[in-house]
């Protein structure tokens, strides 16, 4: 069956893209991609070697620009940024991130305070996970993953986003540390409870199908793609492209894995707002 080849979770040079932005954008015209989204790193109160500078801003939405009108007969393009929730003064809400003209925004967590304060990655390689849970996060699994899906809910309440970035992207270090973490009663207990936040709160989510063809996961997991479905939450397919050759990948498998779970229909941008559109056109 043929599926909408769209992706609005993509990152470039500007943050830890491996390529130039227009690279990107060729390589999705080339595969027949209807629309696509650029979503760089959102400049840090500090700095991360993964996240744009505030001084490139700029810089970024200028050569957006250049492009959108470059490419403007050949796909629909459309800018945003992936904004991290640090606390409640560094999240997607602030005026700053507001105040830019972006056609979306993403609303991720990637970093944690640890027990004397310091900013603790998570969403690293499996084995710095481990060890940054053991030497700044206090040692023990459950109470992290219970911040992380707290900070997740905040960033949530606190609004100025369109969707939620790999919404439960921790569950996949976490198994490094707890193999059996997804038949943990208290953990499925905290997914009942997050994702009736996210429906009460009438939020978008992306299936991310970034890691699918390396290491056979979605975020969120497939497991509670029954969850998300009952619940009615819209959901994008996105590949989190960090490669131009890699801005397909996974998008087939997860649009058949929606449909094996009873969704019949996917969000995609259209000019200035979100439509949900058929799983697969006729």
């Amino acid at each position: 069956m043929t599926m909408y080849l769209t992706n609005y979770h993509s990152h470039c040079s500007f943050c830890d893209g491996r390529a130039p932005m227009e690279d990107f954008i060729i390589q999705a015209i080339k595969m027949g991609f209807t629309s696509y989204g650029i979503s760089s790193h959102a400049p840090l109160p500090f700095h991360r070697r993964w996240a744009m500078e505030k001084s490139e801003v700029s810089a970024y939405l200028s050569e957006f620009c250049f492009l959108k009108e470059k490419y403007s007969n050949q796909i629909d393009l459309y800018v945003g940024m992936e904004i991290d929730y640090l606390d409640e003064d560094s999240n997607p809400s602030n005026t700053y991130f507001q105040s830019l003209p972006l056609d979306y925004r993403i609303g991720s967590v990637h970093l944690l305070h640890g027990v004397e304060g310091e900013i603790v990655d998570i969403d690293g390689y499996r084995e710095g996970f481990k060890d940054n849970l053991i030497k700044y996060l206090g040692g023990e699994l459950k109470p992290v993953i219970q911040t992380y899906f707290d900070k997740m809910m905040r960033m949530i309440d606190g609004g100025g986003i369109d969707f939620v970035g790999h919404c439960d992207k921790i569950f996949y270090n976490a198994l490094f540390v707890c193999p059996d973490l997804l038949e943990k009663e208290w953990y499925n207990r905290l997914m009942e409870e997050y994702y009736d936040f996210i429906a009460e709160r009438g939020m978008m989510i992306e299936l991310n199908t970034k890691a699918f063809d390396e290491t056979g996961f979605f975020f969120p997991n497939t497991k509670y793609l029954p969850m998300i479905r009952d619940r009615k939450i819209p959901v994008l397919v996105n590949s989190d492209a960090h490669y131009p050759d890699r801005i397909n990948s996974g998008l087939s498998s997860g649009y058949e894995a929606l449909l094996h779970c009873g969704f019949r229909e996917v969000v995609q941008r259209k000019g200035s707002s979100w439509q949900l559109k058929p799983l697969y056109p006729h």
